[in-house]
């Protein structure tokens, strides 16, 4: 009888690509993500005998894995194919502990990315699981853990049950307060800048602007100080005292990691880092090409490394020659630094096959599938080409006692930009690259005709608040989380409500900042970003087998276990609320303050014999949202508007024009043959509701919210996701008669 083995993967989507790859003596099997975890019920850390963690075999999964044992019984050998990380490996060395297969016949094996080369090559050299990164992930759940269920019934009893903190995302949310405080202290300065119209030999005519006076920096505070140096300029004579010729190169930026596709993501898409990491997974995993079947079309999408495979380059080059020419082509391949922490072993993420244009897979891609591989792929092709170069002009004008300047550039060499060009946030932008433009040939000596002055009034500006690109790029920058967390902590902190995104901005609500400064007094190391980033570096040092992860949890929980002490005392009790110095309108009795469930409001001490109460306006009313959409009726722009019944569609010119439309969830109705998509509804008793927007028409409704994913049992488009009060997520397929149920288990970051 021929030999069998089991390879388990993480997804079904993984299985069909997989498979496909393999002879029929591997039989691939997916776990659906973790089998075992602490249980929700209790903390599940034994704090008395090295915090040994309770790991119990999830509800959701214990089919899964009887199945998987079944399978386990009649092969020779165990194969754990599960993601190239930490948490891949952690969910690996769970498997293996209950599947039972000898170790000596248990093999780990890791690919970058999922093609018949990496799949093949990974099975001719298999590897044992490296307990040093299990170790690392344990400490990293158990020190989540800890904080989490230790501080949230702090904050239940300090404020209002529901409420809940995590190691890394409070110190997120730390960082959106403190910036929204910043802008709110900041205090503008004006000050005055000044340009001059010229005109000389040859065209066209150009703008210099005012750098110097009387040989100092050039300080133009106010309207009259501008003024007066526009009087003293009154009848001077414009010669150029000078001209620099010269050349500047522009070097492409290095293929993605994870934070910086969450971040081009969100520039160039608008897509937030959830939807990014969602689609760059299903790109991984495999699309199905038509007759090629279910092909991966990118490397793993959770790395901080930049290294690129020299097979990769390769492909690369014969492309850049193919269709740009050898001038494109640097004499050898680039590289580039990568920070000190990244995982050198893994590489960036780059397309499977460069031969794989974009437009090749547009009948195989949704919209936003194929937007991302795009990026992808123009990012990874760049990064393998020569700079841009730049003829660059400076040219030093006197009129009297100023100095001006004039600064041109010319595209000289589109290099890398051929194919791609990077995005930057506004606040990224030099004064430089704003003000580039072209300036004539001129002569040193040469007289110039002033055309006109013109002055300009400035204000300094406050710090940009973040959006999720420059939220991402700040905690990489920090050493706050790593690549496969980022997308989490951006989710989690506004599914709290302590952040809310508005026109891809992050605000921190009045809840957030209320938590954020109940616990920043008492619990400076939990929320220090310096203290959380060296506890970033102790589990990558546990993971090179640099630490022991039992002592590194020990030391942060001895500080930690005095710190909740100290706060269980001396916090703040806003549940029983605070004085506000004012009687009840209703009885006369003192009235407080008080948290409740959409925020702050007045109640009446004498509670429950006296029930006045007043709302305090804690939950922020959205404003208006712009959408890229005209009105059909009057051409005004449409914007988002939040009523009764939920969000909608409306025109900017209401009460004027009344034309409305429902705003869609990007999933499409399941409904046979029908064209409409589903949009979020509330029913006239509040309770919210998705239906088709081409109702009456089609009246498919489901109660439960629609989330984007295909069912991994029938196919089906998409699941539905209901939460308990404790915050348990249950997502059930659409198809009633299919019956798949499964628990979502949270990636606590």
């Amino acid at each position: 009888m021929a030999k069998k083995s089991l390879v388990v993967v993480e997804s079904p989507t993984k299985v069909k690509t997989i498979q496909k790859y393999l002879d029929s003596s591997f039989i691939v099997r997916a776990s659906m993500g973790h089998v075992r975890d602490l249980p929700k019920s209790k903390l599940g850390v034994d704090e008395k005998k090295g915090f040994k963690p309770d790991y119990r075999v999830l509800p959701a999964k214990k089919k899964v894995l009887d199945d998987l044992k079944k399978a386990a019984e009649k092969v020779d050998a165990l194969y754990i194919a599960t993601d190239p990380d930490r948490e891949g490996e952690a969910i690996g060395w769970h498997l293996a502990q209950e599947l039972g297969v000898p170790k000596a016949k248990t093999h780990r094996i890791m690919f970058n990315e999922i093609t018949e080369r990496a799949v093949k090559a990974a099975f001719l050299h298999p590897g044992k699981i490296d307990i040093k990164k299990v170790d690392a992930q344990q400490a990293r759940r158990v020190l989540d853990r800890l904080v989490g269920y230790k501080l949230s019934p702090l904050l239940w009893e300090k404020i209002r049950r529901g409420l809940s903190a995590g190691r890394v995302q409070s110190v997120a949310v730390r960082l959106i307060t403190e910036r929204e405080r910043e802008i709110q202290a900041f205090v503008a300065t004006e000050y005055w800048s000044l340009h001059a119209r010229l005109k000389g030999k040859n065209p066209p005519d150009f703008t210099a602007t005012l750098r110097e006076v009387k040989g100092e920096k050039a300080s133009l505070p106010s309207e009259a100080e501008t003024f007066k140096v526009m009087t003293g300029l009154h009848g001077a004579t414009w010669r150029v005292k000078s001209v620099t010729r010269g050349e500047r190169r522009r070097n492409p930026a290095a293929p993605f990691i994870t934070s910086t596709l969450q971040q081009e993501a969100s520039r160039k898409l608008h897509f937030t880092a959830k939807k990014t990491m969602m689609l760059a997974q299903q790109l991984y995993e495999g699309i199905e090409l038509g007759s090629e079947g279910a092909v991966g079309l990118i490397t793993y999408m959770r790395t901080d490394a930049v290294r690129v495979a020299r097979e990769a380059q390769d492909e690369a080059r014969t492309w850049i020659t193919g269709r740009l020419g050898r001038e494109y082509l640097p004499g050898s391949a680039p590289t580039y630094k990568a920070k000190k922490s990244a995982q050198e072993a893994h590489e960036a993420i780059r397309p499977s096959a460069v031969e794989r244009e974009p437009k090749a897979l547009t009948r195989f891609l949704s919209k936003d599938q194929l937007a991302l591989y795009r990026l992808i792929w123009e990012r990874f092709l760049a990064s393998q080409m020569l700079p841009a170069v730049y003829d660059t002009v400076s040219a030093d004008i006197e009129a009297g006692r100023c100095l001006f300047r004039a600064q041109g550039s010319t595209l000289k060499f589109a290099g890398f930009m051929a194919v791609y060009v990077e995005s930057r946030e506004e606040s990224e932008t030099t004064p430089e690259e704003e003000q580039e433009s072209v300036v004539p040939p001129l002569t040193e000596g040469e007289i110039l005709k002033l055309l006109a002055l013109d002055p300009k009034q400035h204000f300094t500006q406050p710090p940009p608040r973040f959006t999720e690109a420059s939220l991402v790029k700040t905690l990489e920058e920090q050493g706050i989380g790593r690549p496969s967390t980022y997308a989490q902590i951006l989710s989690t902190i506004q599914d709290r409500e302590y952040v809310r995104r508005e026109k891809g901005t992050l605000f921190p609500t009045e809840l957030g900042m209320q938590v954020n400064d109940m616990l920043v007094p008492y619990f400076p190391e939990v929320m220090d970003v310096e203290f959380t980033a060296q506890l970033e570096e102790s589990l990558d040092k546990i993971e090179e087998g640099d630490a022991d992860w039992v002592k590194t949890v020990e030391a942060f929980h001895k500080q930690f276990v005095k710190d909740l002490k100290r706060a269980g005392k001396g916090m703040d009790n806003f549940k029983g609320g605070v004085d506000t110095g004012q009687p009840c309108p209703d009885c006369g009795k003192p009235l407080v303050e008080k948290w409740g469930r959409f925020g702050k409001f007045l109640a009446c001490s004498s509670y429950p014999e006296c029930k006045y109460t007043k709302d305090l306006g804690g939950r922020e009313k959205p404003a208006d949202e712009p959408t890229e959409e005209s009105c059909p009726t009057c051409g005004k722009p449409m914007v988002i508007k939040h009523g009764r019944f939920g969000k909608f569609i409306a025109c900017s010119g209401y009460p004027e024009c009344k034309t409305t439309k429902p705003v869609t969830l990007g999933i499409a109705c399941a409904e046979a043959g029908c064209e409409g998509q589903l949009v979020e509804r509330r029913s006239r008793r509040g309770k919210t509701f998705y239906a088709c927007s081409k109702y009456p028409d089609c009246k498919f409704v489901a109660w439960a919210r629609p989330i984007l994913e295909p069912c991994p049992t029938c196919g089906a488009p998409f699941l539905t996701e209901r939460v308990a009060k404790g915050g348990k997520r249950t997502r059930t397929c659409i198809r009633g008669e299919c019956g798949y149920r499964a628990e979502v288990v949270p990636s606590v970051a």
